[in-house]
Parts: C-alpha cells; sequence; structure tokens
C-alpha cells in the first residue's frame, strides 16, 4: 500500500495541464479518482478542480511587485520560497491523503527548474520520505520534436531532468491529435529512435562543420538507449489509457491489489479437497 504521484513536467506551452485534466477525465471515466495540484505560482486558471494551489503560499506577481523582480527572477524566487517551506506547507496539505491516494503535480515550465536548480529536487525527496512513490512526466510538444535539430534538443533536456531528479520517467509527445496524418507518420521515426537514422538526418540539415558533433550526439542517444516517447492523442482514450499505464507500472500502482486478489484465489483454492 502507498501513496501515488506524478510530477507533471516540461517547458512552457507543452501542455502539462492539458494532459492533468485529460488523465483526471480519464480517471473519472474509469472510475479511478485522482487529484491535481498546481505548482506554478504564474498560473491564471485551470480546467480541473485543483486540490491544492502554490499560490496560496506565493503568487509570483504579488513577489514580482513587492520585490521589484522580472517573471524570470520572480518565479525563481516563489521556487525558493517553496523549498523553504516544503515541510510546513506541504506537508501540512498533504496531511489528509491516504493510502492509495494518487496526485499529480501540474509544475511550472521553466525548464532550469528540471535541469540543475535544487527545488524540484527537494521536492522529490520530500515526498519519497513521506512514502509516495513517484514519477516523472515529460511532456513537449510534439511539433517541437519533428525534426531532427529540435528533437535533439528536446531528447537532451528530457535527459537533463531524468538524471536531475533520479526518477521513473517517461517522455510524453503532446498535441498529438493536432497532426494530420502524414505527420503522425513521420514522427514515428522519432519514438524510440535509432543513432543511424537520426545521425543521417542531422547530416542533412546541419553544415558539414557539426559533423562531429552529430556523431557525438547520435552515439549518446544510441550507447545509453535513455531516451523514448510515448505519444499522446486526446482523441484517442486508448491513447492516454496507455500513457497512464506506463507510469503506473513504473511507480507500481495496483500491484498491491493484484497481490491481494492472486493470494485470495490461491487461499480459495486451498481450501478445497482436491
Amino acid at each position: 500500500m502507498g501513496r501515488y504521484a506524478q510530477l507533471v513536467i516540461g517547458p512552457a506551452g507543452s501542455g502539462k495541464s492539458t494532459y492533468c485534466d485529460n488523465v483526471r477525465q480519464h480517471c473519472e471515466t474509469v472510475g479511478r479518482t485522482v487529484h491535481v495540484a498546481n505548482l506554478d505560482p504564474a498560473a491564471e486558471s485551470f480546467n480541473y478542480p485543483v486540490a491544492f494551489d502554490l499560490r496560496d503560499l506565493v503568487s509570483l506577481y504579488d513577489v514580482m511587485e513587492e520585490l521589484q523582480l522580472g517573471p524570470n527572477g520572480g518565479l525563481l524566487y516563489c521556487m525558493e520560497y517553496l523549498e523553504e517551506n516544503l515541510d510546513e506547507w506541504l506537508g501540512e496539505e498533504l496531511t489528509g491523503y491516504g493510502e492509495e491516494d494518487y496526485v499529480l503535480f501540474d509544475c511550472p515550465g521553466q525548464i532550469e527548474l528540471y535541469s540543475h536548480c535544487t527545488v524540484f529536487r527537494s521536492f522529490v525527496e520530500y515526498l519519497r520520505r513521506d512514502g509516495w512513490s513517484i514519477a516523472a512526466v515529460y511532456c513537449i510538444d510534439c511539433q517541437f520534436v519533428a525534426e531532427p535539430a529540435k528533437f535533439v534538443a528536446g531528447a537532451l533536456q528530457a535527459t537533463a531532468a531524468m538524471v536531475q531528479l533520479e526518477l521513473p520517467h517517461l517522455n510524453v509527445l503532446t498535441k498529438v491529435d493536432l497532426l494530420n496524418e502524414p505527420s503522425k507518420a513521420a514522427l514515428e521515426q522519432f519514438l524510440v529512435p535509432e543513432a543511424c537514422v537520426l545521425l543521417g538526418e542531422l547530416d542533412r540539415s546541419t553544415g558539414p562543420a557539426f559533423r562531429r558533433l552529430n556523431a557525438a550526439v547520435a552515439g549518446l542517444v544510441d550507447e545509453w538507449g535513455l531516451v523514448s516517447f510515448a505519444p499522446l492523442d486526446y482523441s484517442d482514450e486508448e491513447s492516454v489509457g496507455d500513457v497512464l499505464a506506463q507510469v503506473d507500472h513504473a511507480i507500481q500502482f495496483g500491484e498491491d491489489a493484484e497481490v491481494k486478489i492472486r493470494d485470495l484465489g490461491m487461499g480459495e483454492l486451498g481450501g478445497e479437497d482436491i
């Protein structure tokens, strides 16, 4: 038994809030309950019911006004303030959640928060100490990786977040439902990239001066096999279910129930005359 969470991260505009809302709706349809918490101090409105909200602790616009900071500086201040108040604020917000509860954390879109800042590493460590099983879901707009050079940038960003957070990690290509059929077919080559194909595409789209860099990047993808992407098509209910199933498997959600069912079956068998 345990408590479960997804840390929904990724660049600004990648569809993190839309992901949270669609997963919530899917879970309601199949009879599951999930809660969505907002960790973006600059958020303005939501399509989902907010379980709890970082803006109750600190708001970006208040910080910008009081400290005379710009948007990026203000956001970093807000996240550092969250890091300093994890025990007090987050601990209090999570007190009402018990066994089998499942929370999606809708996070801000500044990628430096997941690559080298410490706030989300501290956030993850706090949740683990509190008994939560947690996975990172890295959302990225599918149109951002539809070309080799863009794909490399997106893949390296996702890898940096994975290394920094040290969590079970799923990269999700969002907005696939907005593509036409030829574009969807072209996207297939980037889901589980092959180094030789990637290198050829990179060489064709960049100048000779980049050949050695292209080879190094393609080799990194091939040697470590760290980066793959799951496409998410909101027009296909099975697509949402498949992505959720992958995250559930990563955090072992539902495995206790399977064990109980299996044990119950064995107990009933043991009570029969054979």
